[in-house]
């Protein structure tokens, strides 16, 4: 592989721009994605999963009384209809009062939506969630029929999510996209794998790759080598250049020179900043990806927007960042010390998205970690 490139002058002006918008919008902080999760029961055993569920959780689930009490708070601050609620998990649809959830949350004025494993997304539950009026929708497919089930730990989990995808690509209504954790397992065939989205009439794809969180942290067969990592985001600029399919890479973090080409925005983390949460026990955070401790309250004994508005500084400065490797990365001005998700408890990056991408070998110095 060549050398990394210093940042091209055109990539500083536009990350220069892009930090004094991220600053203002830091300091406004509107709720705009508020994540509940309302089961931490899955009808599937992922190897990636972050949160470790199981079909019967230790955690009940959350009452929906309780998160629509949060929702009447959200309301009289803010305008609801200014407000996405995601429903996640676990799997939303173990909870067998999905639709009811769903219908009450639109009733008080929020649209929604949920992210689900497709496995019991039947035409009659689909239905259901129309006549609650979903707004969208976001499936995991992780490979082609073996690496997928492979994947998931659930021998018809692909032929499931298939006749999901058939499901709701009838519906134009409802927002859609296909979300693929990339990994040693299917790296090899997401050409393969595009050419399957698109045949099934898939608009929308986001890529993601593992992060060592949950399940995936010890999994070697997870976890990508520096020239697949890199050839993730070649492969992502490649199939934006094509245009036959519209592909995203996640918000996970900061990637220097690929800044532009693979995502839709440049790089932020908007955990806390425009993205809130109500975990399965209560407690107020960010997005729910962020498995360490960064709590800032919770439901039972705090109102929601009182926190928000008064607390999440750990999310919203993140001068408190600025160890480790971060300490004299000239990157750190863009990349804010990266996702919240790759924090560990003690305040540890796990991961450096620029770091692995300038594996081969050392760029010029002074330029990054």
């Amino acid at each position: 592989m060549s050398n990394v490139v210093p940042l091209t002058v055109r990539k500083k002006i536009g990350l220069e721009l892009w930090r004094q918008r991220e600053k203002m919008i830091s300091r406004e902080h509107p709720l705009r994605q508020l994540f509940w999760e309302c089961t931490l029961r899955c009808n599937l055993h992922c190897r990636h999963c972050g949160s470790d569920c199981k079909v019967t959780a230790g955690q009940a689930d959350m009452p929906k009384e309780d998160f629509l009490r949060v929702l009447d708070g959200i309301a009289q601050r803010t305008n609801p209809h200014d407000v996405f609620v995601i429903v996640s998990g676990g799997e939303p649809l173990m909870r067998d009062d999905l639709e009811a959830c769903g219908a009450a949350i639109y009733a008080k004025g929020f649209p929604w939506g949920m992210v689900s494993n497709g496995l019991a997304l039947t035409p009659e539950r689909y239905q259901g969630l129309l006549k609650a009026h979903i707004h969208a929708i976001t499936l995991s497919i992780d490979g082609l029929e073996q690496e997928h089930n492979w994947m998931r730990g659930h021998p018809k989990s692909f032929e499931r999510v298939d006749q999901a995808i058939s499901l709701i690509v009838s519906t134009p209504k409802v927002s859609f996209d296909v979300v693929t954790c990339v990994n040693r397992r299917n790296y090899g065939q997401l050409d393969q794998l595009k050419e399957y989205l698109i045949g099934k009439g898939v608009k929308y794809w986001r890529l993601f790759t593992v992060f060592p969180v949950g399940r995936a942290a010890q999994d070697s067969d997870m976890r990508l080598t520096n020239d697949e990592f890199r050839g993730v985001f070649e492969f992502i600029k490649r199939t934006r250049q094509e245009g036959r399919i519209h592909a995203d890479y996640g918000c996970e973090g900061f990637l220097g020179n690929y800044e532009g080409d693979v995502r839709d925005h440049l790089f932020s983390c908007q955990a806390g900043i425009t993205i809130g949460s109500v975990l399965i026990d209560g407690s107020i955070s960010a997005c729910t990806s962020i498995r360490s401790d960064y709590h800032q309250g919770n439901i039972y004994k705090d109102d929601f927007m009182d926190v928000w508005e008064q607390r999440f500084q750990p999310y919203r400065n993140h001068e408190w960042m600025k160890t480790g490797d971060c300490a004299e990365c000239s990157y750190f001005r863009y990349c804010q010390g990266n996702g919240m998700h790759l924090r560990d408890g003690d305040g540890r990056l796990l991961l450096c998205h620029v770091k692995r991408l300038k594996a081969y070998p050392s760029p010029p110095k002074g330029e990054g970690c």
